[in-house]
């Protein structure tokens, strides 16, 4: 890190007094698009992974369905760690169009694959513009609104991915419906929607400035505070008469450059052990419950209950509708109940409960509406978890790594928990039996249980404080 002279600033103190306005909503839906994209990509692939099968032109087994599954996961994981050390570097802003831009490409080519191993790269690609929008998006959204907000407005962000997976599942039975479009044109078109939708999102995007926070921290505190006085001023035109709070303390900043990969790892590593342990237990635990289910939701209801590809639509639908339920109506308690006690709980009945309808499944107690209903209750919790554990590692490292611990820890927490998820998942719904796919619902149950007491013992208390509060940043001169 360079540094030469300091300067103080009330930046971050100023954007937390903001109330919730017109600006915020932008932030929240130009920016949170990208989980209900990544929540539409996974739900077509796991949707349209029967009519795959059935494609003339791939005609791929379970176990390939769940290797291009780990192939986009894969794509997700690289990209992460490379636009996430390009934004902490070059800026927030810059990073929206070249990773949205990737993503669009690559799902629009996934929509003219020709086989197996061209239907992979493209799905690699189409992951690695998706991870690399979760190290931009996330640490954009977390440095623009308000900390009183923050946790309840990530976890609702997070959770508009299960918005993505329901017209996923909803688009799914239109284009999949026998007789409808030729057996393979339908996932084709499907694959459409996604980059049909991202386009529109691009001209949104350009009307977000760069974060006020990246700003201050590389020397350019005056166009922070610049920016900071036109979002106050948009506040003030759309709310005449209202006066807003005073700011809280400012901080004093040294002037610094990008930090290097050593400072990175050093305080990941070195300053900060025991967040690093929380981040990769909580991250790795989720990653492996919802790739390793969730990408082969289709072939479970295909393959135990009978369903056919063009009806497992409806059975994701009211899935995915459960799951974002669970951000939405459980994300305020993370504000004020706080987030040890809410990320412990979620993460705990999660498993408890997936452990119990693992016995379920095994000894053939359920039907697909009672499998899929019982799932629902799980994910309601699961989700919230989920959401809880991308927030936390959004807020509890400093600024000006923040995009490359987001990327680490998605990286290593999918690599570690959901890389091999679906293959191994795949594989084992390939085999057939009951027995060998409860032992993997059971190992997913103790994972998130473990994790829910690991969050119990080491989670850090940041509802409701301001970002710098719960990690100095680097640069700080106090």
């Amino acid at each position: 890190m360079a540094q030469s002279g300091t300067v103080t600033t009330g930046v971050p103190a100023r954007l937390d007094r903001l109330p919730w306005s017109r600006f915020h909503w932008l932030v929240a839906g130009t920016l949170g698009i990208t989980w209900l994209l990544d929540g539409l990509e996974v739900t077509l692939a796991g949707s349209v992974s029967g009519a795959l099968i059935e494609s003339p032109s791939l005609s791929l087994t379970p176990a390939q369905v769940g290797m291009t599954a780990s192939a986009y996961l894969a794509g997700a994981v690289l990209g992460s760690l490379l636009f996430g050390y390009l934004t902490d570097r070059f800026g927030r802003k810059p990073l929206f169009s070249i990773t949205l831009g990737l993503y669009l490409a690559g799902t629009a080519l996934t929509a003219f694959s020709w086989d197996f191993p061209s239907f992979m790269l493209f799905r690699f690609l189409t992951g690695a513009g998706i991870g690399g929008e979760y190290a931009a998006i996330n640490s954009a959204i977390q440095e623009l609104i308000p900390a009183r907000y923050r946790g309840r407005t990530d976890l609702i962000i997070n959770g508009t991915f299960w918005l993505g997976a329901a017209l996923g599942a909803g688009g799914a039975v239109i284009l999949l419906e026998p007789g409808r479009f030729d057996p393979d044109m339908g996932w084709r078109l499907a694959f459409g929607v996604g980059a049909a939708l991202g386009a529109c999102v691009l001209v949104l995007r350009r009307h977000l400035p760069e974060s006020p926070r990246w700003l201050m921290t590389h020397g350019k505190v005056t166009e922070a505070e610049r920016t900071v006085a036109g979002i106050e001023a948009a506040i003030l035109r759309a709310r005449p008469g209202i006066a807003l709070p005073m700011p809280g303390k400012s901080i004093r900043l040294g002037a610094m450059t990008s930090a290097t990969m050593a400072t990175i790892l050093s305080t990941v590593l070195r300053l900060y052990p025991r967040r690093t342990f929380l981040c990769i237990v909580l991250m790795a635990s989720q990653a492996f419950l919802y790739n390793a289910i969730f990408f082969t939701y289709a072939l479970v209801l295909q393959t135990f209950y009978g369903i056919s590809a063009a009806s497992v639509g409806w059975y994701i639908f009211p899935f995915a509708i459960g799951n974002f339920l669970g951000p939405l109506l459980l994300g305020h308690l993370f504000d004020s109940v706080g987030r040890r006690r809410m990320i412990a709980a979620t993460y705990i009945l999660s498993g408890v409960l997936l452990a119990g309808t693992a016995w379920l499944f095994f000894i053939g107690a359920l039907d697909a509406r009672e499998q899929t209903a019982l799932w629902c209750v799980i994910f309601f919790f699961a989700s919230a978890a989920a959401s809880a554990a991308y927030l936390t590692v959004g807020e509890i490292f400093p600024l000006e790594i923040r995009a490359n611990a987001i990327a680490l820890f998605y990286a290593g927490g999918t690599a570690l928990g959901g890389v091999a998820g679906p293959w191994l998942f795949g594989a084992l719904i390939e085999g057939g039996a009951r027995v060998d796919l409860m032992w993997a619902y059971l190992l997913s149950a103790t994972l998130m249980i473990g994790a829910g007491l690991t969050a119990f013992f080491l989670c850090i208390d940041a509802e409701r404080r301001p970002l710098e509060d719960v990690a100095q940043p680097l640069s700080c001169g106090d």
